[in-house]
């Protein structure tokens, strides 16, 4: 019993012990720390177009670096924008693309982790750093893939951009350099936009703007730079073969997906079917079901689009061409047919009925009756006086044959020989 009870204690002494020696030790690596000098960081800008690289050093030791493991807070923003962009970086260095930017506020700051236990042992305080770029003349810049093959770019000069200047946008996709097809221009004759057609995108690849500001006076130019993905400015067309149809006293909408550069998948697309009267829903199919009741007269169902599940695209398509629903014709068919099957089949009863109880049925089923004796007596005569009808006719053909072939025998001879052939016709001797 004793020994059952020695053994827990044991157990619970040694951990206190180690305990105590693992928190003597890291009080002990803390007080190193402590008694080194305090960190400072130092800031830079060089510059590495499209943009800028920032980079940062400290006066941390060399025995510092390998028995700690150091990490940076960067945070910066953009001027005139709130938006602030944090990250959590092991290199000393972070590559900025100015995107049309004047410049940005940065700040930095070091910090030491335990190797075993991920605290933080130290950390600097923040050391901040201001970059203003050389001024920037444009804003409001914007573009947008529409039609598969066609691309607009657009901007605005700002009113303090002298007078002199002019604006050039090119671009680079797949390895290849493209210039502006045809420029936009203002009632100055500035340039502010840029139209370009049966242009062929990678999906996958990006596009990589030059907008250079030329100064024609001084013959001199700024140049700054955009990236954009394809697919995340390609406004797509409405949906197509939009149909409606009822079902289960549903409404049905169907519709097909607008061609695209990226992929075609029904996954892809993120669809808003509008009707009259109704709130405005999502839909990520091919089809929007929806009851209707007490419907209005007539109302009117709309689709549009754009791509959210394979990459974000923020553009809408435009509505479609409004499509008409008519609830009360629908349901006018509907009892219509009704009713007049209803009315068609009381008419067949009713006829029935009726045949039934005046003997129409026996009346048209009646067997057709023989011919009578006197019927069959007339027939027989009337086929005996047509054999006697006929026969005079072939002795009249006859007697006009044999007196042609009589014409020239002498008179004396030709009464004789005319009694002659006559008695030879058949029916003649007889008489």
């Amino acid at each position: 019993m004793a020994h059952v009870t020695v053994i827990p204690i044991m157990l619970i002494i040694s951990f206190f012990q180690c305990k105590t020696l693992f928190s003597t030790s890291l009080a002990s690596e803390q007080q190193d720390v402590g008694d080194a000098p305090e960190l400072r960081n130092t800031m830079w800008i060089s510059k590495h177009e499209p943009g800028v690289i920032l980079s940062w050093n400290n006066n941390l030791t060399k025995e510092e670096i390998e028995k700690y493991t150091v990490k940076y807070i960067l945070s910066y923003k953009f001027f005139n924008t709130t938006h602030e962009n944090e990250e959590r970086l092991q290199k000393k260095k972070k590559r900025i693309n100015l995107n049309l930017h004047s410049g940005f506020n940065a700040k930095v700051k070091t910090q030491l982790f335990s190797k075993e236990t991920d605290d933080v042992i130290k950390e600097s305080g923040w050391t901040e750093f201001t970059y203003k770029a050389p001024p920037v003349y444009i804003q409001n810049f914007s573009c947008i893939i529409y039609n598969i093959s066609f691309f607009n770019c657009t901007w605005y000069i700002k009113a303090e951009a002298p007078e002199d200047i002019q604006i050039f946008l090119s671009y680079r996709h797949i390895g290849k350099d493209f210039d502006c097809q045809q420029y936009i221009k203002n009632a100055r004759k500035k340039n502010i936009g840029c139209h370009m057609k049966e242009i062929y995108f990678q999906p996958s690849r990006k596009i990589n703007l030059n907008i250079t500001v030329r100064d024609m006076k001084n013959n001199s130019r700024l140049s700054y730079y955009k990236i954009f993905t394809p697919q995340t400015i390609e406004k797509l067309n409405p949906p197509i073969n939009i149909s409606v149809s009822l079902e289960n006293r549903s409404i049905q909408i169907h519709w097909k997906p607008p061609p695209t550069i990226g992929s075609a998948s029904s996954k892809c697309f993120l669809y808003e079917v509008n009707i009259t009267d109704l709130k405005i829903v999502n839909v990520t199919g091919e089809k929007y079901e929806y009851p209707f009741h007490k419907p209005a007269r007539k109302c009117a169902a709309q689709v549009r689009v754009k791509k959210e599940k394979c990459i974000r695209n923020k553009i809408w398509s435009e509505w479609s061409e409004p499509v008409f629903i008519d609830h009360e014709k629908t349901v006018d068919v509907m009892l219509l047919s009704l009713t007049l099957f209803c009315l068609l089949i009381f008419l067949g009863g009713l006829l029935i009925l009726a045949c039934r109880r005046y003997q129409c049925l026996e009346v048209i089923t009646m067997p057709v009756p023989h011919p009578s004796d006197n019927i069959k007596s007339w027939l027989v005569a009337d086929d005996t006086t047509r054999y006697w009808v006929t026969h005079m006719n072939q002795m009249s053909m006859q007697r006009e044959m044999y007196s042609d072939a009589t014409v020239g025998i002498p008179e004396e001879n030709g009464d004789e020989n005319i009694q002659q052939k006559c008695l030879k016709e058949p029916g003649l001797e007889d008489l």
